[in-house]
């Protein structure tokens, strides 16, 4: 059976103007009001907006910055070029990846700073990132959903690279080495509250419009590999049918837990979560979708994202539907009707992840040689009302659209306003 994994890597306030005068001035401050309309985050005033949105990744540089070491300076210019970009292709939210890997894109109490931004870890960049791109978003009338990786610590196997200050050198216990890579163990309670800890000091510093993970709970499978956690089972594991149970029971409380906090910190902020696009296969449970992944969330990632929707968890869920219209065992046509019909009739609003870092890739098969190909994803779901809007992976690929896929977009589905 042909493997269909994840995305190829590894997800101030607008004020009125006071005190001028002028019909200069009065023109501008109009502007400011519409921007502060626009900025439409899935979890404020926005909530029945087209969601439009992207993704900004920073971890290995992907998108921001470019290189580990530029200066403050270029750093800037490049992620307002990032920010223009969404706001010229009529985009309205930026997802922000803000703690890449158990680091921190801002000035964390918890957490060093980024290795992404310097090239070394734990070195002060010299300016706050997180705290830039809101107030820069903003003035835009773009919305910034955080966006946190919760468990992912390196992507080496080293723990003696990581600075010595960092969390997972000074608690070695917590830490699991899994496909060549550093993780928290879930299985861990002090994990789970620490790494909510992380995460909710942006929530209480930063006016951000939401709270976003991706895909990555308990890691992807690695043939020949097992994550260790028999100590952490042994421990917590009593009263569970089976391992997959318990871990199961680790995710559900770590998002049930976060949500809760974030909504006494924060009353309507939003928090979302982008799933691998298949919960689970029709043949592995007659509720899942018709289709034949070599990964299905509940089993593989113990994350029961469906189970999340239904019970109300979460705010929003953006499934990564990152393949094309017929595609035989993940058909964008089967998976978008799929998560549609699993959140009607709940509190949770569902917008699509769609793959536009595969548009011209000439890795990818046909259909992503064509540049209507995601116009059709977006033209499809306009029959799926519960589809209140699209996600693009991600913010290189809205700026340089190698084959025109994000200009057809934009023509046929985001017109400018009249």
């Amino acid at each position: 059976m042909r493997r269909v994994t994840r995305r190829s890597f590894a997800a101030g306030s607008v004020g009125a103007l006071t005190g001028v005068a002028g019909s200069s001035n009065q023109a501008a401050a109009a502007q400011e009001r519409q921007l502060a309309r626009d900025r439409s985050g899935p979890g404020r005033s926005g909530a029945h907006r087209e969601m439009r949105g992207m993704w900004l990744a920073t971890v290995d540089n992907r998108d921001w910055p470019s290189a580990p070491g530029l200066s403050p300076q270029k750093q800037q210019t490049e992620l307002l070029a990032h920010l223009d970009a969404a706001r010229r292709r009529r985009l309205n939210t930026v997802w922000f990846q803000a703690r890449p890997t158990a680091d921190a894109l801002w000035p964390s109490r918890y957490e060093p700073w980024s290795q992404w931004l310097t090239g070394v870890q734990g070195k002060d960049p010299g300016w706050d990132p997180l705290g830039f791109v809101v107030r820069e978003a903003h003035r835009r009338g773009l919305a910034v959903e955080a966006w946190f990786n919760p468990y992912r610590i390196a992507l080496h196997d080293d723990p003696g690279r990581l600075v010595p200050s960092h969390p997972a050198r000074r608690h070695p216990d917590w830490v699991v080495t899994y496909g060549g890579k550093l993780y928290y163990n879930p299985g861990l309670p002090q994990v789970r509250r620490f790494v909510q800890d992380a995460m909710l000091d942006a929530v209480r510093r930063y006016d951000i419009d939401g709270v976003h993970w991706d895909d990555y709970f308990y890691p992807y499978p690695v043939d020949g590999e097992t994550f260790d956690d028999d100590a952490a089972y042994e421990e917590y594991g009593k009263g569970f049918p089976d391992r997959a149970a318990w871990r199961r029971n680790n995710i559900d409380l770590l998002v049930a837990e976060a949500g809760q906090r974030i909504r006494r910190i924060k009353p309507g902020l939003s928090f979302g979560i982008s799933p691998f696009g298949v919960w689970r296969n029709k043949s592995s449970d007659p509720a899942g979708s018709d289709s034949a992944a070599g990964v299905e969330t509940y089993d593989d990632l113990y994350a029961d994202t469906r189970k999340w929707v239904r019970e109300g968890r979460l705010d929003y869920v953006i499934p990564q539907i990152y393949w094309h219209m017929g595609f035989e065992v993940a058909d964008y046509a089967k998976l978008a009707p799929w998560w549609a019909e699993t959140v009607r009739g709940t509190r949770t609003r569902l917008y699509i992840g769609e793959a536009l870092y595969k548009a011209g890739d000439p890795a990818q098969p046909a259909p992503w040689q064509d540049p209507a190909e995601l116009s059709r994803h977006l033209t499809y779901c306009e029959a799926l009302p519960e589809v209140r809007g699209h996600a693009f992976f991600s913010a290189k690929e809205v700026s340089e659209d190698i084959i025109g896929a994000m200009d057809r977009v934009v023509a046929d589905h985001y017109p400018p306003r009249r």
